[in-house]
């Protein structure tokens, strides 16, 4: 089913929501957090500085914590976050590489990183990205997304 730019990743963006949904959890499985005390607005200048600076682009960034904000009353949900954002990017080569060892490795590309300052632990960001599960290929995914969390969490 063909949508909308940027409907597709916003349903992704939802999905990432829902892996993170507990603002107070610090790492869940299949999901690597680091956590920083850094101001969020320089953690997502270093998240994308860390993307753009590998040469990647950045083709989506989605800001989760407006959304759940914007539709909290019409659903009766609480604040969850005082920020949350992720940055959609893709690696042609990582990409091709990880395709290559198997086709169906397709499923996990755009990869996604986010960023987090739950309501309920202010000056805390957590950083992080959904690991991809072992298989052929996906190290090397893995590998570049831990990097840049890491890189972004240390303000490098």
């Amino acid at each position: 089913m063909l949508m909308p730019k940027g409907v597709g990743a916003a349903l992704l963006a939802l999905g990432l929501a829902g892996a993170v949904m507990s603002p107070d959890a610090q790492a869940q499985d299949g999901v690597h957090t680091v956590t920083t005390d850094t101001a969020f607005t320089q953690v997502i200048a270093d998240l994308e500085d860390a993307i753009v600076n590998r040469g990647y682009v950045v083709d989506y960034h989605g800001h989760i914590g407006d959304m759940l904000e914007r539709t909290a009353a019409d659903v009766g949900g609480r604040k969850l976050y005082r920020n949350a954002e992720f940055l959609q990017f893709c690696s042609a080569v990582v990409s091709r590489n990880a395709m290559e060892a198997d086709i169906a490795n397709i499923a996990f590309c755009p990869y996604i990183v986010f960023a987090y300052e739950a309501e309920t632990k202010p000056g805390e960001v957590v950083i992080g990205f959904r690991e991809l599960p072992s298989g052929p290929g996906r190290d090397e995914v893995n590998t570049l997304l831990t990097e840049i969390v890491d890189q972004a969490a240390n303000g490098l």
